[in-house]
C-alpha cells in the first residue's frame, strides 16, 4: 500500500513536469525528497520485519531453555526406577547436550527432532515402571515438558511465519534493493529435514496418551 502510494506520487510529481504544470526546478526537488523518503520507509519497514522475526526467535529460546532444564530434573527423578535403563538415560543428557551446541538453525531443529525421539523413548520404557508412573514428580515433569512441547511448536510456527513476511519484503521489488544496499540478510527458518517433520510433528504428550491407551487395552483384555 505504501509503495502504490508514492508510486501515484512519483507519477503525479512527473506528469506536473511534462506538462509544466509546476517548474522543473520544483518538481526535480520534490522527486529527490520523495526517493530519500521512500527509501527512509522502505528501511524502516525492513528493520520493523527484522525485529520481529529476532522477537519470536527469543521467544522459542525460551521453551528451549525450559526444555533444557527440566530434563536434568527429570533424568534426576526416573534414574533410581530405571536402574536398568542406563543407556536410555545417557542418550537423552547426550542429545540435550547437543542440542544446546547445535549451531544453524538447521542443525538446531534436527537436533531438537532427535532430543524429542529420545524423550518419547524415555517415557515409553518408563510404561513398564509401575511405581516410576505413579511418582508424582515424574507425573508433573511429564505433564511440564508435553505443555513446553506444544508450546515449542506454536513458536515455531510463529517464527517461520514472520521470516517468511521478512524474507518476501526483502526480495520483492523495490524494498529489495533498500535491502541489498542496507545489508539485509534472508532469515533461515526453523523447520525440519522432510523425511523428520512426520515423527516430529507429533508432540511428546501424543506418544504420552497412545502408551495409557495400550495400557487401558491390555487392562481391557484382562478383564475380559
Amino acid at each position: 500500500m505504501i509503495n502504490f502510494a508514492f508510486g501515484i506520487i512519483f507519477f503525479l510529481l512527473l506528469a506536473s513536469a511534462l506538462f509544466d504544470l509546476i517548474a522543473w526546478k520544483l518538481n526535480i526537488t520534490a522527486l529527490v525528497l520523495l526517493a530519500v523518503v521512500w527509501v527512509v520507509v522502505l528501511y524502516n519497514q525492513l528493520v520493523s520485519m527484522r525485529n520481529r522475526v529476532q522477537e519470536a526467535w527469543s521467544d522459542i529460546e525460551v521453551q528451549l531453555k525450559r526444555r533444557y532444564d527440566l530434563i536434568p530434573n527429570l533424568v534426576e527423578t526416573v534414574k533410581g526406577y530405571m536402574q536398568h535403563e542406563r543407556e536410555t538415560l545417557e542418550r537423552v543428557t547426550a542429545q540435550r547436550a547437543a542440542a544446546m551446541q547445535a549451531g544453524s538453525l538447521q542443525e538446531k531443529a534436527q537436533a531438537e527432532n532427535m532430543l524429542t525421539e529420545t524423550l518419547k523413548s524415555l517415557f515409553a520404557v518408563a510404561e513398564q515402571y509401575p511405581d516410576l508412573k505413579a511418582n508424582q514428580n515424574f507425573l508433573e515433569l511429564q505433564r511440564e515438558l508435553s505443555d513446553t512441547e506444544n508450546k515449542l511448536q506454536a513458536a515455531r510456527r510463529f517464527y517461520n511465519s514472520v521470516a517468511q513476511e521478512y524474507n518476501t519484503a526483502a526480495q520483492s521489488i523495490p524494498t529489495n534493493i533498500v535491502a541489498l544496499l542496507a545489508g539485509f540478510t534472508p532469515s533461515e527458518y526453523f523447520e525440519l529435514a522432510e523425511e523428520e517433520r512426520a515423527a516430529a510433528s507429533q508432540p511428546v504428550r501424543v506418544s504420552f496418551s497412545a502408551s495409557r491407551g495400550k495400557e487401558n487395552g491390555a487392562d481391557s483384555s484382562k478383564e475380559a
